[in-house]
C-alpha cells in the first residue's frame, strides 16, 4: 500500500472520535487519592499552565495558541466546565474539561494527569467522575475524540468503559516544538524532524 509522505517539520496523527449515547449503569467507582476541584472562570494563565503540564508529554498545544482573549471565550463559558484534579496537598495533577455548547450533548474536551501517574490505573478514577458528572437528564450523548499521539493505552481505556469509535481521520500540523511553543525535548517518543538540521546532514 502507498504511503503519504508528511514534510519534514510536520506531525501526522490519527484521530479517532468516539461516543457513548446511553448513560452507563451505576456502578462502584474506582477510588483514588484525589479531588476534583471545579474552576469557574480561571485566568488563562492558571489554565494554560496546568494545560501544559498535564498535555506536554503528547504534544497537547492548541490552547497554548490561542490569544488570552479566545481562550478567555471558552473557559469562561457557562457551558464549559473546568476542573482541577487535586491530590492530598492540594497540588494540581490533572484535569478535566466538559464542554456543553451543543444542546443535548457533551465533549471530553480534555481529560488527563500529569505523566508521571500515567499507568497507575487513577484515569479511571477520573473517567468515573467524568461520567458521572456529564450525564445529567439533558443529556443525550457524550464524546470524546484521542488520538496516536496520545497515551499509547488510550484507545483501548475509552474502548473498556464503553465508548464506540464512530469516526477517525488524519490530522497533521505544524511540529508546535519547531515553533517553540513547547520545548524540543517535549514528546521524545514522537520523532522530531527538522528540515533545517536535515538539509546539513
Amino acid at each position: 500500500m502507498p504511503l503519504t509522505p508528511v514534510p519534514a517539520g510536520m506531525v501526522a496523527t490519527v484521530v479517532t472520535s468516539l461516543e457513548m449515547r446511553v448513560r452507563p449503569k451505576p456502578r462502584p467507582m474506582a477510588a483514588a487519592p484525589f479531588r476534583l476541584s471545579r474552576w469557574k472562570a480561571p485566568s488563562p494563565q492558571k489554565y494554560r499552565a496546568l494545560f501544559r503540564r498535564v498535555g506536554q508529554s503528547w504534544l497537547w498545544f492548541s490552547r497554548l495558541v490561542m490569544t488570552d482573549e479566545e481562550l478567555t471565550a471558552i473557559i469562561h463559558d457557562d457551558a464549559v466546565e473546568v476542573y482541577a484534579v487535586e491530590d492530598r496537598r492540594g497540588i494540581e495533577i490533572g484535569l478535566l474539561e466538559l464542554d456543553l455548547r451543543k444542546a443535548r450533548e457533551v465533549e471530553l474536551g480534555f481529560l488527563g494527569l500529569v505523566p508521571e501517574l500515567a499507568g497507575q490505573g487513577h484515569g479511571n478514577w477520573l473517567l468515573d467522575q467524568a461520567l458521572a458528572i456529564g450525564w445529567r437528564s439533558s443529556i443525550e450523548r457524550m464524546w470524546v475524540h484521542t488520538c496516536t499521539l496520545d497515551h499509547p493505552g488510550a484507545l483501548r481505556f475509552y474502548l473498556r468503559h464503553g465508548f464506540v469509535p464512530f469516526e477517525r481521520a488524519i490530522e497533521t500540523f505544524f511540529d508546535p516544538r519547531l515553533a517553540g511553543i513547547l520545548p524540543r525535548d517535549a514528546a521524545p517518543h514522537i520523532p522530531l524532524l527538522d528540515q533545517s538540521e536535515m538539509s546539513l546532514r
